[in-house]
């Protein structure tokens, strides 16, 4: 009998592929959409009868999910992120995790990163609502600021951020500091890059740019204290994980104007309402958390989604596991595996 697998709350997989049909091979597919906030048993039971999923951001897979569900043995995450996911839950209940490896995702949104910047920098939404409106002698009003002039300071010195870093170094010959404590300052260096603590990097960047993933050390890194050390006239650019921010704390700076502009991909709320505070302020550029979403890095996450669950099928386990410590314990996985 096919394996049933469920993909969950996506709205891209398979959209620009034949992945949908491929996986249809080798399993019963399903598309599930649930409420963004269910959790729990609930969620355990609109998912009882499946034996993989397929998912999204959201919603949050709790202990108490996989405490109720018996029956689901593998989850892949259609994405490089797994902060809605309790892992080590997953792990003592016998549930293999696996995510797409960050290099499908990498050039994707650091090339988001550095538009939004440029965006920013340049005042491009604005001079372009201004020339749409039939007003061209205001274009005094746009006089921006050249990249290559200024401190910018990357938070998360991983796959992407490393990348945001030397297309910044390279590219345009910028002066990149980096925050990031589980990376020696040796190999930020040998990158071209400068090494800071947190507040000398508040204090010192033009420009800060976040990439780290969502954990409990930075959960609201960036809140009111962090952004009273910030440099005046300070650009914010988020492509990571939106409770990086602490929302209020940022409108507040913003129209202040602490803060000179943000530039946001994510945000603590999402999606976000259209009544938000945030949509009503002039100094801000706003994507719908698309930095990922160019063909070539869905074509990719496509792909290695649907590898994974057929090596699964076939005994392999994927790369991209993030418990694998599981393997050989799980009673779940035992029987899938011992092909």
């Amino acid at each position: 009998m096919m394996k049933k697998v469920a993909i969950v709350n996506s709205k891209s997989f398979g959209k620009i592929t034949d992945a949908y049909d491929e996986l249809k091979k080798y399993f019963h597919v399903e598309f599930v959409n649930v409420p963004r906030d269910i959790n729990g048993k609930a969620l355990s039971e609109k998912l009882a009868d499946f034996d993989f999923l397929v998912i999204s951001a959201t919603p949050y897979y709790s202990s108490d999910f996989f405490e109720y569900n018996q029956r689901i043995s593998v989850i892949v995450r259609h994405g490089i992120g797994i902060d809605n996911v309790d892992v080590e839950a997953a792990t003592i209940h016998g549930v293999l995790i696996v995510k797409v490896p960050g290099r499908y995702e990498r050039e994707a949104v650091a090339e988001h990163t550095i538009g939004l910047i440029i965006a920013a920098l340049r005042k491009i939404k604005d001079a372009h609502a201004s020339l749409i409106s039939g007003i061209w002698e205001d274009r005094i009003r746009y006089i921006g600021r050249e990249l290559s002039s200024k401190t910018i300071g990357v938070i998360g010195f991983g796959n992407i951020g490393r990348r945001v870093a030397e297309i910044l170094t390279k590219g345009f010959k910028a002066r990149v500091i980096v925050y990031d404590p589980y990376v020696a300052a040796e190999e930020i260096k040998k990158e071209g890059a400068e090494p800071r603590e947190f507040d000398e990097l508040l204090a010192e960047a033009d420009i800060i740019t976040l990439h780290c993933p969502l954990i409990t050390e930075t959960k609201f890194l960036i809140n009111k204290d962090s952004i009273q050390k910030m440099k005046e006239n300070v650009i914010i650019i988020n492509t990571a994980r939106g409770q990086l921010i602490e929302t209020k704390s940022l409108i507040d700076a913003l129209i202040e104007k602490k803060i000179a502009y943000a530039a946001l991909d994510v945000f603590e709320e999402e999606p976000i309402p259209p009544e938000h505070p945030l949509l009503k302020l002039d100094n801000v550029l706003l994507t719908p958390h698309i930095a990922a979403y160019t063909e070539e890095s869905l074509i990719g996450m496509d792909k290695y989604v649907v590898k994974s669950l057929k090596d699964i099928l076939n005994g392999i386990i994927p790369d991209g596991t993030v418990n694998v410590e599981v393997v050989g314990k799980s009673s779940r996985l035992a029987k899938i595996l011992q092909k």
